[in-house]
């Protein structure tokens, strides 16, 4: 499996983790949702919300790639996060509607990436404004082993909450291979 393809897994990964964790917090009332757990993000909604704003904030870098404008142009179309825990959604039903969007964005925009492209030193100034330059296939990485590190957090607070996500595992999604 070559680098793109593992990408391209990861998308995959992504929405399908999404789907089953925002089933997951859609048995719960807005006042469960909205309550303040002790996370990083203190309640699932703000949790949910901080990976839009760092999913959004990151796509728009990645549109600075010379090969994704197109395939991220509607990404840089949203407004930019004014911080990393703003509540950009309040309403649930919104904020699925708008992640499952988002998902599909990621898709595409892995699906259109080539292994070439992944070679390429991306310059961007992070949230405090400092300029940084690093390479197109490690950022992604970052990308999605951040998204994980945080829906592991929100799986434990529905677990809290009472409601459970099931299976999280990459592994259900990792094809067999023939003998």
């Amino acid at each position: 499996m070559n680098l793109k393809h593992h990408f391209e897994l990861l998308a995959s990964y992504n929405l399908w983790i999404n789907t089953k964790v925002y089933k997951a917090a859609s048995d719960l009332a807005p006042i469960d949702l909205a309550k303040d757990r002790g996370a990083f993000f203190g309640s699932i909604l703000g949790t949910l919300n901080h990976l839009i704003a760092g999913d959004t904030i990151w796509l728009r870098r990645f549109a600075t790639h010379p090969s994704c404008a197109t395939s991220l142009r509607a990404v840089t179309e949203l407004p930019e996060p004014t911080s990393l825990s703003q509540i950009i959604f309040d309403d649930f039903s919104d904020l699925h509607k708008h992640r499952n969007w988002l998902d599909k964005q990621i898709i595409n925009w892995i699906d259109e990436l080539s292994d070439a492209d992944l070679n390429y030193a991306l310059s961007y100034h992070n949230t405090k404004g400092v300029f940084t330059r690093k390479c197109y296939s490690s950022l992604l990485l970052h990308f999605f082993n951040h998204q994980t590190h945080h829906r592991g957090q929100v799986s434990a607070l529905l677990s809290q909450a009472g409601s459970d996500v099931g299976i999280t595992d990459l592994l259900v999604l990792i094809p067999e291979e023939s003998l």
